[in-house]
C-alpha cells in the first residue's frame, strides 16, 4: 500500500516504522508545516491521527478525494453523522476506532464479561482512571469514553459518565472518570469496583505505540477495496 501518513507525531512515526516493516510505503506525510496544502494525489491509503482541531477536516479532504481513510484521532465523535453523510455521498470508506490495540479490544470483552457479572453485585461502586502523556489533548480519552459507554449498557445503576473535577462530584448514578496527565504514558485505562470491604480492578497498560500502530496497519489493510464505515472490531472480527 502507498499510506498518506496525515499527524507525523510520535505515533505517526510509529505506525511508519511498522509499515515499512511489513513492505507498505510512505508516500505522504502531513506535518503542522504542510496541514492545509498537502496533496494526496498517488495514496491507496490515509492513516489520520493528527489531533482533535484538525482530524474533521482531514476526515472531509481523503473522502472528497476518494481515498479511504483509517482515523485513530478521537475528539471529533459529535460529527460523526456528518461524516457518515460525506462517505455515503462520495461512496467512500472510512474505518474508526478510539483505540487500535488488539489488546485493548480484549480488555473491552472483559469488562463486558465482568459488568454482567457486577451487576448482580450489591454494594460496589464503578469508577474508571485512564492516564496518558501530557501532550494529549482531549479529557477523557476516546478509549476511556468508549469503556464508559460500554459500562453503562451493562449495569443499570448508572446512568451517565461524568469527567471527575475532584471530590465534588456525587457518584450516585454517575459513572466517574477520572484523567490524568503525566509524563511520556503511552495510555493506562482502569476499571475499578470498590466495596466496603476489598477493590477489584481490570486494567490495560501500553509499554509502547508498537500495539497501536500494528493495530493501525492491520485497519488500513483490511479497509482496502471496501465501501462504508467501520470500526475496528469489524478488524478484530475477521482475526
Amino acid at each position: 500500500m502507498k499510506i498518506a501518513l496525515i499527524g507525523y507525531g510520535k505515533l505517526g512515526k510509529a505506525i511508519e516504522e511498522i509499515a515499512l516493516q511489513k513492505g507498505h510505503e510512505i508516500v505522504l506525510r502531513v506535518t503542522k508545516d504542510n496541514a492545509h496544502t498537502y496533496v494526496l494525489e498517488g495514496c491507496d491509503i490515509a492513516i489520520e491521527c493528527s489531533n482533535p482541531e484538525a482530524s474533521f477536516y482531514n476526515m472531509t479532504k481523503c473522502i472528497e478525494a476518494h481515498i479511504p481513510v483509517v482515523v485513530g484521532s478521537t475528539g471529533w465523535y459529535h460529527k460523526f453523522n456528518d461524516i457518515k453523510k460525506s462517505v455515503e455521498q462520495h461512496q467512500g470508506a472510512l474505518l474508526y476506532a478510539t483505540n487500535f490495540s488488539i489488546g485493548v479490544h480484549l480488555f473491552w470483552e472483559a469488562n463486558r464479561a465482568l459488568a454482567k457479572l457486577m451487576k448482580k453485585m450489591k454494594g460496589y461502586d464503578v469508577s474508571i482512571t485512564e492516564i496518558h502523556h501530557i501532550a494529549k489533548m482531549d479529557a477523557p480519552s476516546g478509549t476511556a469514553i468508549t469503556t464508559a459507554e460500554l459500562l453503562l449498557e451493562e449495569l443499570e445503576t448508572k446512568k451517565q459518565w461524568l469527567l471527575s473535577s475532584g471530590s465534588d462530584l456525587k457518584r450516585d448514578e454517575n459513572l466517574l472518570v477520572h484523567s490524568i496527565r503525566e509524563g511520556d504514558a503511552k495510555g493506562t485505562h482502569i476499571v475499578i469496583y470498590e466495596s466496603a470491604v476489598d477493590r477489584i480492578e481490570l486494567k490495560h497498560e501500553a509499554f509502547s505505540r508498537a500495539g497501536f500502530a500494528r493495530g493501525a496497519i492491520l485497519a488500513a489493510e483490511f479497509l482496502q477495496n471496501k465501501k462504508g464505515v467501520y470500526s475496528m472490531h469489524d478488524v478484530i472480527m475477521q482475526l
